[in-house]
């Protein structure tokens, strides 16, 4: 009995120890499973990205805020 007692509550696995590692391993795997997800969508993107010129160009001037030579760029920034 005493033994059993021990394994619950005061060894360095027992119940809550156990419950805490689990919770942290499902989190840990759902977030695996997000970044898996986000990687696909990536490499999906870098497709699209590499065979269409138009859309490269496009992705180019939106995130980079490249400009040919003879235009200007205006950047609005909100205010809050």
């Amino acid at each position: 009995m005493v033994f059993i007692i021990w394994m619950i509550f005061f060894d360095s696995n027992d119940l809550i120890s156990q419950y805490k590692m689990n919770k942290q391993l499902n989190d840990l795997e759902s977030e695996r499973d997000y970044y898996e997800q986000k990687i696909v969508e990536v490499k999906a993107e870098e497709d699209a990205l590499i065979k269409d010129k138009d859309k490269l160009e496009k992705f180019a001037r939106e995130h980079y805020l490249m400009k040919k030579p003879t235009e200007d760029i205006y950047i609005l920034v909100e205010e809050k």
